[in-house]
């Protein structure tokens, strides 16, 4: 179940990692468990702007290829995966993603051919998927104590290990605990009302990620202070 409330210009949701839930993949590797996701106005079915998921990989294999989305990947638990990026012809990988420990971040455009490889067993994997035309993006992790001014029109902060508070614009603490997420929206404020002032607290690790649908700003990228 989701809790959400208001803080001045911003609504808060609370996504409780306990409630996503999982859909299993078509080829048996995995499930997927998405957390957010947006889509523009007119855009056809399954066409997102941006999603946010978190995946169970238990067996090797080819990822799902998405054309003009850059996609974001980090290593949540596991021993670790290797990514290799073939040319659209096939052949001998061009490049080599590698996760061998807790939040490693691997970057890559979401139409290269790519085929991943398990270290030692099942892996569960954070995923950021962003469609060029449609959205802006920023990502970082969050280890330790942060406080930050953020503009955009919705902000998520996943709880990828231990536990976090979380303070927004001076309201009360949000606590997360891993798999949590806060989601900040406030798409419809006034330019003069978007930026959000965050504060986290605890020993927590927490992936921030910043988003602006294209057509609602599309002069503007996420920005940080």
């Amino acid at each position: 179940m989701s809790l959400a409330h208001e803080t001045r210009t911003a609504q808060l949701t609370l996504l409780r990692g306990a409630d996503l839930v999982a859909s299993p993949w078509k080829n048996g590797g995995g499930v997927t468990r998405e957390i957010a996701v947006a889509h523009l106005p007119g855009a056809a079915p399954g066409e997102f702007a941006w999603r946010v998921s978190v995946a169970d990989v238990a067996q090797a294999g080819p990822f799902s290829r998405f054309e003009g989305v850059a996609r974001t990947l980090v290593l949540l638990e596991g021993a670790g995966m290797v990514l290799d990026e073939t040319a659209a012809h096939g052949g001998a990988p061009v490049r080599t993603h590698t996760l061998a420990r807790a939040l490693d971040v691997a970057r890559f455009d979401g139409e290269a051919p790519i085929d991943a490889r398990l270290v030692d067993g099942p892996t569960r994997d954070f995923n950021l998927m962003v469609r060029r035309d449609a959205a802006r993006a920023s990502f970082e992790v969050w280890r330790e104590k942060v406080a930050r001014r953020i503009e955009a029109g919705t902000v998520l902060l996943y709880c990828a290990q231990g536990e976090a508070s979380v303070r927004v614009n001076g309201a009360g603490p949000t606590l997360l605990a891993t798999g949590d997420t806060l989601r900040i929206d406030t798409a419809g404020a006034a330019d003069s009302a978007r930026a959000v002032r965050i504060e986290t607290q605890g020993e927590g690790a927490l992936l921030a990620i910043a988003l602006d649908l294209v057509n609602a700003h599309a002069d503007r990228e996420p920005s940080r202070t």
